[in-house]
């Protein structure tokens, strides 16, 4: 005997309890998520980023974009910003291009799987490729210089991939607000 109520949507699995799956299926619109990108990469300039643990509020958007639009965002714009965010701190030139190319790169891999998961699952399956991709800069830098510069940048990793739920629950609001709006006119 099924216990389930053939008149309730079937919930996928990783969805939020309370958002119905198909509310989150259509794009986002274009203007917001560039707009949100352009607003991070801005507060990025900000000098609370001078603290090494601190957490790259920047890929963390752009690979969340990557994950759920990766036909508007991806690589080049990943490896754009990773310029820009080069150039601005005034360090070694490709540094920040690498890992954030890196990152959007693990992150349109994981893309498909992503998408069945909750935010929280989202995000655990995102650490290892943010702190992969900030231990082979960090190599990449240690050799360089020719010392080891600390493991403040494996905090700064974490608190990335810990910071995914917020900015997933942020990013989606606009998507699950129009939708709200619309089945209250109906």
């Amino acid at each position: 005997m099924d216990r389930t109520n053939a008149s309730s949507p079937r919930r996928r699995l990783g969805t939020p309890s309370n958002v119905q799956p198909e509310r989150l299926d259509g794009p986002a619109h274009g203007v917001f998520v560039w707009a949100s990108i352009i607003l991070v990469w801005l507060v990025s300039l900000l000098p609370w980023r001078l603290w090494q643990g601190a957490p790259d509020v920047l890929i963390l958007i752009i690979a969340f974009w990557c994950a759920h639009e990766p036909r508007r965002i991806g690589l080049f714009t990943a490896f754009t910003f990773g310029l820009l965010m080069d150039v601005h701190d005034a360090g070694l030139l490709g540094e920040h291009a690498l890992s954030y190319t890196l990152i959007a790169y693990g992150a349109v891999a994981l893309q498909r799987r992503l998408q069945r998961f909750d935010l929280w699952s989202q995000a655990m399956h995102m650490l290892p490729v943010f702190f992969a991709a900030r231990l082979l800069v960090q190599i990449i830098h240690a050799w360089l210089a020719g010392k080891w510069p600390g493991w403040d940048w494996a905090v700064s990793a974490g608190l990335t991939a810990a910071l995914w739920p917020l900015a997933g629950w942020v990013l989606h609001l606009p998507q699950r607000g129009a939708d709200d709006a619309e089945s209250s006119s109906a």
